[in-house]
């Protein structure tokens, strides 16, 4: 055999270990979630050619920066960061293959194949999890500033509302309720009582009240008035509990009146796990803060013993607050009371990944079911099947032994494509399946021009291995300038496109280059096969 043959050969050989190879399924180390919330390494074979999210089903989030409140000042690093923030909690939450990527200057796009829980998976992209440690108002200086702000809510027309259980004004004076008469209650009617105290019933700690749910609205909107914030204690801010706590058949919201400056925040968290505690029976959250951090907050839990202190998440307090009793180092433990285990580790997760550093809006949000996924993989292989017999019948009744080793060389163009998308590590879509047949196409038309031109060549009275090399030589300039062509558009397309774009362009761009290799360099070696086993042949079936 020639030794241009030979080096073709070992070429071709090349490829098809190396596509092999690619294709192999392997074992793959990734991080799951066990039952106690810890993170566990589970080694299992994956096939590495992934199935996209319209194929297998999923999640789709597009996120952009909420500037509700008011303009970011530098979007980009912002979302940069936010971008590493939740590529780590999505890490952690044991996804296989997610999508986490920067589109354009302004958004986040998070595709989470194989996730049925779309609620939970935009309770942990989407939180903030800022993590602030404050003491309360032990100087009581807001209940003190209430009698201020009744008046100024009476001034700018806001009267009291009326509710069903006593009023709790004499309490936040320090009344005794139990030798109030008829003329007491006289007193606290509707109009005399202030229009903000009238709601708030004082709680068990110093800088606690209680809100009746149904008036948590109504008090939200008294707490945001221009003049009660005008007359909110220097260094104080009003934050509201997560939970709702129930005292009888009634259920109240409680209300907090803390530190502006917290005495730590979370950017000193180093670990962070949820666990349930046998004692009371509820999910927890054990934390564990850096040497700094934990320096930090042993000096400051020590200037306050005997102090309560909020632990404050997104600017809700988390449960009560408890008292300090002494130092507290690195470690500590946030209580979630109802919460549930799954939410303490959801809440762990968020924490150990760190704060989202501007808050995120979700702007599009897809859910595709697998059954949807299924039908699209049917019939796109259905589809490609079909189109693929077709040529093929096409091409063999029309070129005759020239068409079979064209189909020959096409095998090859279908083992190249698909290991070359596996060791690009690309995601099969539905557009990619599209993309996948449209390639075959282009890998037969670059067949049928090299087979033309070798017709036009036999014409000539041209001897078979002068007509060949004829052939593939005056072809190549066309065949050169319609894969170019398709494959400039499709980088157009990869750039400037989003994911589903995205996939039907990398699968294009990596078909045409299969098919380019199939039908130039392997249609090529097969016919010098031909002619050498054949010798001096005065004739070519085509």
């Amino acid at each position: 055999m020639p030794a241009n043959i030979q080096k073709r050969l070992v070429v071709i050989g090349v490829l098809v270990i190396l596509s092999i190879i690619a294709l192999w399924p392997r074992d793959v180390t990734i991080r799951t979630r066990g039952a106690d919330g810890r993170m566990r390494d589970t080694t299992i074979e994956r096939i590495p050619l992934k199935q996209g999210l319209d194929l297998q089903g999923g999640i789709h989030l597009a996120l952009e920066v909420d500037e509700s409140r008011g303009p970011v000042a530098n979007r980009v690093d912002a979302l940069d960061r936010a971008l590493r923030v939740i590529r780590t909690r999505i890490d952690e939450f044991g996804v296989a293959e997610p999508l986490v990527q920067r589109v354009g200057t302004d958004r986040i796009v998070v595709e989470l194949p194989g996730l049925r829980d779309p609620g939970r998976a935009k309770e942990i992209v989407q939180r903030s999890a800022f993590l602030e440690f404050r003491i309360v108002d032990m100087q009581r200086q807001f209940q003190d500033a209430l009698p201020s702000m009744d008046a100024a809510l009476r001034r700018a027309g806001v009267r009291a509302t009326s509710g069903g259980a006593p009023s709790p004004v004499a309490q936040l004076l320090g009344a005794d309720t139990s030798k109030q008469g008829a003329a007491q209650e006289d007193s606290l009617a509707v109009g005399t009582a202030g229009a903000l105290s009238s709601l708030l019933y004082p709680g068990d700690q110093p800088g606690e009240f209680l809100v009746r749910e149904q008036d948590y609205p109504h008090v939200d909107s008294l707490l945001h008035h221009p003049e009660v914030q005008r007359l909110i204690p220097r260094g104080l801010e009003l934050l509201w509990s997560v939970e709702v706590v129930s005292q009888g058949a009634q259920s109240y919201r409680p209300l907090y009146a803390v530190q502006k400056d917290p005495i730590i925040t979370g950017e000193y968290l180093a670990d962070a796990q949820a666990q349930i505690d046998q004692l009371y029976n509820q999910a927890v959250v054990n934390f564990q803060l850096t040497r700094a951090g934990g320096r930090i907050f042993s000096r400051e839990t020590g200037r306050h013993v005997q102090d309560y202190m909020a632990i404050v998440l997104d600017g809700r307090v988390q449960g009560d607050p408890p008292i300090i009793r002494g130092q507290i180092g690195q470690r500590g433990q946030i209580e979630l009371g109802s919460a549930s285990l799954q939410q303490a580790q959801d809440l762990a997760l968020v924490l150990r990944a760190g704060a989202l550093p501007t808050p995120l809006v979700i702007v599009e949000e897809r859910t595709v079911g697998p059954s949807l996924g299924r039908d699209s993989i049917d019939k796109g292989r259905r589809a490609v099947i079909i189109g693929t017999i077709a040529v093929i019948a096409l091409i063999v009744a029309y070129y005759r032994m020239a068409g079979l080793l064209a189909v020959a060389a096409l095998s090859f163009y279908v083992l190249f494509t698909l290991g070359g998308l596996a060791s690009l590590g690309a995601t099969v879509t539905l557009p990619g399946l599209a993309g996948f047949a449209l390639s075959i196409g282009m890998a037969v038309d670059a067949n049928v021009l090299v087979f033309e031109r070798i017709r036009e060549e036999l014409a000539q009275n041209k001897t078979v291995r002068a007509a060949v090399d004829g052939g593939f030589l005056h072809a190549m300039p066309a065949i050169v300038d319609s894969n170019l062509t398709t494959v400039l558009t499709a980088l157009f397309l990869f750039q400037f496109g989003t994911g589903p774009v995205k996939g039907f362009a990398v699968t294009l761009i990596v078909g045409i280059i299969a098919s380019f290799l199939s039908a130039v360099f392997v249609t090529r070696t097969f016919f010098l096969i031909w002619i050498q086993r054949r010798g001096v042949a005065k004739e070519l079936p085509i």
